[in-house]
């Protein structure tokens, strides 16, 4: 009887693993594809993100539920819990990038029809495939448990925020130089402070992944780099 109910608190724990790495890969790749229709000015694309991101959110809710439930039924103490623990926050990280990606493909259905010389979406592009490159690091190092690849990405929060930096001064001279360039570059700006966030969001991953490896919380300081006044503007959620 012990071993029965051993062995279905560890489908629990493996059912919820499983979960947060499905809703990581569907996470991922709303990511990818908003920044695609952002570039290409896809706008059937960026609509296919929107509708795709209610899954997500959908998977956030299981998860959550599925955690408490185990919490309620099976009382775990250290590891086990930490997993359940993990899970549940990584959940409410991954929801919250899917929302950030979906607000990107709302601004490219609003940049439908706006001057868009590719020059200015490039910094964008480059930036996202560094965010993008972390997100995959950091799931990756959920799944295989592995603390030193969700530190590396933890140390280069920093890198997101340089590029952030540089692009933020790039578009403002866009808009200085060219009053065409002013609402394409608006909507730039928001679309990379999305971008930013998503990063931020990949950096909380990593510190749930060394909690849950190691059992201690990261408590030093991030390697924050951001230097624009953009960071105190009120953005969308």
């Amino acid at each position: 009887m012990t071993e029965h109910i051993v062995s279905s608190f560890d489908n629990d724990l493996k059912e919820l693993s499983r979960r947060v790495v499905e809703m990581g890969g569907q996470s991922e790749r709303l990511v990818a594809d908003s920044v695609e229709a952002l570039v290409k000015r896809d706008t059937e694309l960026a609509q296919k993100v929107i509708v795709l991101d209610g899954p997500v959110d959908l998977l956030q809710r299981e998860i959550e539920e599925k955690a408490i439930l185990t919490i309620a039924r099976r009382q775990p103490l250290a590891g086990d819990l930490r997993e359940i623990v993990a899970a549940m926050r990584i959940a409410n990280d991954l929801e919250r990038i899917g929302d950030l990606a979906k607000n990107t493909s709302k601004r490219v259905l609003a940049l439908t029809g706006e001057f868009h010389p590719q020059k200015l979406v490039r910094g964008v592009e480059h930036m996202s495939g560094l965010v993008l490159e972390q997100l995959k690091m950091v799931l990756d190092s959920y799944a295989s448990r592995e603390d030193a690849r969700a530190l590396e990405v933890w140390r280069r929060d920093g890198d997101v925020d340089v590029l952030y930096t540089s692009l933020f001064r790039e578009l403002l001279t866009y808009m200085m130089e060219d009053p065409r360039n002013i609402s394409l570059c608006t909507h730039l700006l928001f679309c990379a402070k999305n971008i930013e966030r998503i990063g931020d969001h990949a950096t909380n991953i990593a510190e749930t992944v060394h909690y849950l490896a190691t059992g201690q919380l990261l408590t030093d300081e991030r390697p924050k780099q951001d230097t624009t006044s953009l960071t105190s503007m009120p953005f969308p959620a």
